[in-house]
């Protein structure tokens, strides 16, 4: 569905995209948190979620440097790729973290080590939710910023705080 917001994002569409991110966005967290009460968690299920999450970020901020390509001032369009970049490292590092300690320590629960590195600033949730709050209030730009800023500090955070544990 993320592929329709981000149509819907590059058309102006705010509201109802930002409606379908927020129902979308609920929904998969619905997923995970069911799979969890539910004992059906697993490694293919983590590695399928982080994937798709990733995927969405990348139409999503596509779509977002579209509109903003579009606008008086077409060189804003790199903010929008400089979140997208920042987006996608906040998760790299989580991504590599998970690995370095999972190859290093004994063995480890494979949903403990999903959360183990989901801390900072920036979350993906997080991020989803400031764009929802952009597209609502008609400020793309200034979120995308916001985000852009905030997702490269959130990828130090949790780069520093993985090598203190290796």
């Amino acid at each position: 569905m993320h592929i329709p917001i981000a149509y819907l994002i590059a058309t102006q569409h705010n509201y109802w995209a930002a409606a379908l991110l927020v129902i979308f966005g609920l929904f998969d967290i619905l997923d995970g948190a069911l799979a969890s009460v539910q004992g059906t968690t697993s490694v293919r299920g983590m590695l399928l979620d982080a994937s798709t999450d990733r995927m969405k970020e990348v139409f999503l901020f596509t779509a977002v440097a579209y509109v903003l390509a579009l606008g008086d001032h077409p060189a804003t369009a790199a903010w929008a790729v400089a979140a997208c970049g920042a987006s996608l490292c906040v998760s790299y590092v989580k991504a590599k973290g998970e690995a370095a300690v999972a190859s290093n320590s004994k063995a480890i629960p494979h949903t403990q080590l999903n959360r183990m590195f989901a801390d900072g600033l920036l979350t993906f949730e997080i991020r989803m939710a400031l764009l929802v709050i952009g597209l609502v209030v008609g400020q793309l730009l200034a979120v995308t910023v916001i985000i852009a800023v905030l997702a490269s500090f959130t990828a130090v955070q949790r780069l520093v705080r993985i090598s203190r544990r290796l």
